[in-house]
């Protein structure tokens, strides 16, 4: 996984997680890369600091103190940008049924009148959800990944 950090051409900052560099470089050829605040196309990657790991050989190392901790995946957005993601994300979630590894399957039925029209959101690889575009099925990417459950 690598995290980008992304400018809009709009001036909103955010971060990205993708699969890899060139899952990005595909992703926003294919232009299905968009801003995580208004929702625009014009995303650039912008300058970054880049994030380096410790040595393997850390271990061995006289330990170091620990930085302070900062707040962990259950406090507020820091960000404006932030908080308009998480909204949207529950707007969708509320209004849209999750239909997980079922998402191409089902929004082909729903297109073909075989389902009843709804909502939906859930998993697709790019390939998939080209081909559902091809087909003339809308469909957008989620500016989020999904959420782990125990």
């Amino acid at each position: 996984m690598i995290t980008y950090t992304l400018k809009c051409e709009h001036g909103h900052t955010f971060d990205s997680w993708f699969q890899s560099a060139k899952a990005f470089d595909k992703l926003h050829a294919a232009d299905m890369v968009t801003c995580a605040v208004c929702g625009a196309l014009g995303v650039e990657k912008a300058v970054m600091a880049p994030r380096v790991r410790p040595a393997r050989d850390a271990a061995l190392r006289p330990a170091t103190p620990e930085p302070a901790k900062t707040a962990g995946p259950l406090s507020a957005p820091a960000s404006p940008a932030e908080q308009a993601l998480a909204e949207l994300r529950k707007m969708v979630e509320k209004n849209s049924e999750n239909v997980g590894e079922n998402f191409v399957k089902e929004a082909r039925r729903i297109h073909e009148g075989d389902a009843p029209e709804r909502s939906i959101y859930g998993k697709a690889n790019p390939d998939e959800a080209r081909a559902l575009i091809e087909e003339g099925i809308p469909v957008a990417p989620l500016p989020w990944g999904n959420r782990k459950t125990n």
